[in-house]
C-alpha cells in the first residue's frame, strides 16, 4: 500500500494568476518558500530554502503543462502533483497530490503532516492571491528560533 497526501482548495482567481503564481518565483516567494534558484519550468532542476528550515531542497523531474498542472519531486520517494481546474465564475481549484511512499509507522507520520503541509500552502496562496497577504511570514520563527536553544 502507498501512502498519499492530499489537500484541495478554490482560490477566486483566473487560472492563469494561479499557474503563474505557482511556477513563478517572484510570486512564490511570498506566500511559501524564502528562495528559488528559478521558475518551474519542465526539465529544469532547482534549489528550495524556505524560511523556517536550515536546508535547502532540490526539486527535480519537473514537468509544467500550463495553466492544467505541475509535478516535481523534492522527496525521492515521493512526486507531488498539483492539478487546477477552471470554474465557470472564473475561479480554479487547486489539488495537491503526493505519493510513492509504502506504508510504515514514519511514513503514516509523514503523511499527516504533509497533509497539513500542502493545506497550509493552499491557505497561504490562496491568501496572497486574492488578498496580497502574506500569512507565513513571521509564522514560523519559532521553529528557526528553537533550533539555536
Amino acid at each position: 500500500m502507498r501512502l498519499e497526501s492530499n489537500a484541495t482548495i478554490q482560490i477566486q482567481k483566473p487560472i492563469e494568476e494561479v499557474f503563474e503564481g505557482i511556477v513563478n518565483p517572484t510570486q512564490m516567494t511570498n506566500y511559501f518558500i524564502s528562495e528559488s534558484s528559478g521558475r518551474l519550468d519542465s526539465g529544469s532542476e532547482l534549489i528550495w530554502k524556505f524560511p523556517e528550515f536550515p536546508d535547502k531542497f532540490p526539486i527535480t523531474a519537473i514537468r509544467v503543462e500550463t495553466n492544467r498542472s505541475i509535478s516535481f519531486v523534492w522527496d525521492p520517494e515521493t512526486v507531488v502533483k498539483i492539478t487546477l481546474e477552471k470554474l465557470p465564475d472564473n475561479s480554479t481549484i487547486v489539488r495537491v497530490n503526493e505519493n510513492g511512499k509504502e506504508l510504515t509507522e514514519d511514513n503514516l507520520k509523514w503523511a499527516l503532516d504533509n497533509s497539513g503541509g500542502w493545506a497550509n500552502f493552499l491557505a497561504c496562496m490562496k491568501a496572497y492571491l486574492e488578498y496580497g497577504i502574506q500569512l507565513r511570514k513571521g509564522a514560523f520563527d519559532f521553529m528557526r528560533n528553537s533550533e539555536k536553544r
